[in-house]
């Protein structure tokens, strides 16, 4: 799932181009997968990273790779997209378009990604509970990840995009301490 929302025009305009390819042959969430993989395919092999955006590889003998290695492992309509994106020269965004294109399948789906950080880790139940408040809250399909960090003391932490909301106690320790700083004689 994409954690941000700044992505190039080109990787949105390559996204959306294949998201609303792949809805409409229902595939958009089996795409989404394939691609992901492909970005952490990118990411854990410098090499074929490095391939791919290398300018001085043509587009010929790159579709060829992308023929032997990769059509046989992904979805006809992920090999097409794959070819369409490396004969435009885009091959050396295609983590960048696998991110966007997980940012607009999950607004499709109305998924929201939300990183909770308390002072200890929570039970599979509390976890849910924090799922399900959050996500009636913003009227979506909450995703949580969970971080630990004993220096928040108590509470939570939420960051949804690029919104935080500390209901820490730290934070609210840190609030009383400047108010009475505030109203201190002089």
């Amino acid at each position: 799932m994409a954690q941000t929302t700044h992505h190039s025009a080109t990787a949105l305009t390559y996204a959306r181009a294949l998201l609303e390819l792949a809805q409409s042959t229902g595939q958009h969430e089996a795409v989404g997968e394939q691609l992901a993989s492909l970005a952490q395919a990118l990411d854990a092999d410098p090499t074929f990273k490095a391939f791919m955006a290398d300018p001085s590889i043509s587009a010929e003998e790159r579709g060829r790779v992308i023929d032997k290695a990769l059509r046989p492992q992904v979805d006809p309509v992920v090999a097409n997209f794959l070819h369409v994106a490396n004969g435009h020269g885009r091959s050396a965004l295609l983590g960048e378009i696998a991110g966007a294109y997980q940012f607009l399948l999950d607004q499709l789906t109305g998924k929201i990604e939300v990183d909770v950080t308390v002072a200890h880790e929570l039970s599979p139940e509390q976890l849910e509970e924090v799922r399900a408040r959050v996500g009636k809250a913003l009227n979506k399909n909450a995703v949580v990840r969970q971080k630990v960090d004993d220096s928040i003391i108590g509470g939570l932490v939420l960051k949804v995009g690029d919104k935080l909301i500390d209901a820490s106690v730290r934070s609210q320790l840190q609030g009383l301490k400047r108010q009475l700083l505030e109203r201190r004689p002089r």
